[in-house]
């Protein structure tokens, strides 16, 4: 593109490269070189790469490289100016974005069109110790300090001849039974079942808590397959309490509302996100902390402006009165539709509202089992591994990920899990205020 196209290009900055803002950046790009549409797309985002988060489960696990679920924005977005910086604030009037960069600089970049997809963060409540002492499974260092922090631990256990002490160090209590909550306790027992067998010692003496309040695990996927999973997690020795949450975190214990006493250092809070903090910044109608859009994702009263994704409370066309849950699988269908709407402002295309259909969840359990429901089918078992795998193989937006993680896969099947700690994550750049946008 040359600088007086550059000049006269509509400018289109996207915040954010979760799955909605990496989607909306590739097809604005794509179609509007498709259509001759003369329009220059920049994305600001925390990080230079696109995270694959229904994959941090593995990667806690020893299954994953980190490296596999991350998609690097330059080599995958060809065309859209990538900027790695945290956004400050959004001037809405003066149609800025003000950044700051990874220098620490402070900059700004103006825009025609705004995109919003700064996407989640964890979702915490008031219970006293959790951000002191509990972890999450939002980024790529979250999942390798809890990887490195069950084997650390496991270690100090067997190193030790006080009984109290080595049992604080063998149990893992995690909070949320939703899918991340139950795809990670299923890939952390795995890992500590590898480390006991290698360790020659009882594996049944590594306790997993797994805590919800709801009535039931993994409520998404129907009555029949959650019992199925809850009839799983048993059998693999996990204490799963229902209806049951923390009442407090401490460095060595956690008490619970029914008020048990379980003594733990590894405690992790799986129990849902919230909208980028960013979203409260802007000044504009919220639901639920999430930025109130129309059906065609324009924000009511400011038509240059979109959002989508977990930060974003789009209308369920599909359920009158609700809208959509912060899913992967939406996120990704709405920054197509993002991308559809965005060029239909500036005159290519029509616009047309989001709606979807239901595909289903898929939910990895770990060795040998998962559970799917793809278009209303129930699986479970290898069947239901065979699709878990595929779909996430079919939906990593990289040639060469999709490869690694593939071998990864295989890998799995022939050989054991490598029990390397490297350590070089802090318990500061883990912590949930690391989270940024």
């Amino acid at each position: 593109m040359t600088t007086d196209s550059l000049s006269n290009a509509v400018r289109v900055v996207i915040v954010g490269a979760g799955f909605a803002g990496f989607e909306a950046a590739e097809q604005i790009t794509r179609k509007a070189k498709k259509s001759n549409t003369n329009v220059a797309v920049t994305l600001v985002s925390a990080d230079d790469f696109m995270l694959y988060t229904p994959l941090l489960p593995e990667v806690a696990g020893g299954l994953l490289d980190p490296r596999f679920v991350a998609v690097p924005l330059n080599q995958t977005l060809p065309g859209v100016d990538v900027i790695a910086g945290r956004v400050e604030s959004v001037d809405l009037d003066g149609k800025q974005v003000q950044y700051v960069g990874r220098g620490g600089e402070t900059a700004v970049v103006p825009w025609d069109r705004l995109v919003l997809t700064p996407g989640s963060v964890t979702r915490l409540f008031d219970i006293p110790g959790l951000r002191e002492h509990a972890l999450g499974l939002k980024s790529t260092t979250e999942a390798l300090y809890l990887r490195d922090q069950l084997l650390r631990e496991l270690e100090l256990a067997s190193q030790t001849e006080d009984s109290a002490l080595a049992e604080q160090h063998r149990t893992v209590v995690i909070v949320g039974a939703s899918y991340a909550g139950t795809e990670l306790v299923s890939q952390m027992r795995a890992l500590a079942d590898e480390v006991a067998e290698k360790r020659h010692f009882d594996p049944s003496s590594v306790r997993f808590v797994l805590l919800d309040v709801a009535k039931q695990v993994m409520p998404e996927v129907g009555d029949k397959l959650s019992h199925k999973v809850l009839d799983v997690l048993r059998e693999r020795g996990i204490d799963v309490r229902l209806e049951t949450s923390l009442e407090s975190v401490s460095a060595d214990h956690v008490v619970l509302t029914d008020g048990t006493r379980v003594p733990t250092r590894t405690v992790v809070w799986a129990a849902g996100v919230t909208a980028n903090p960013l979203i409260a910044t802007l000044g504009l109608p919220t639901e639920k902390g999430r930025l109130k859009v129309g059906t065609d994702l324009a924000v009511d009263g400011h038509p240059d402006v979109f959002a989508a994704g977990d930060a974003a409370a789009v209308p369920d066309l599909t359920e009158p009165g609700s809208v959509t849950p912060p899913t992967a699988q939406h996120a990704i269908r709405q920054g197509k539709a993002l991308a559809r709407n965005v060029l239909a402002s500036v005159g290519t295309g029509t616009a047309k509202p989001y709606k979807h259909s239901n595909l289903g969840l898929v939910v990895d359990l770990g060795p040998g089992f998962a559970v799917a429901n793809p278009v209303g089918v129930h699986l479970s078992g290898l069947p239901a591994k065979a699709v878990t795998r595929g779909y996430h193989l079919f939906s990593l937006p990289r040639g060469v990920n999709r490869w690694a993680v593939a071998m990864g896969y295989v890998t799995d099947v022939f050989a054991d899990r490598s029990l390397v700690s490297f350590g070089t994550v802090t318990g500061d750049e883990a912590k949930f205020y690391a989270q940024g946008r």
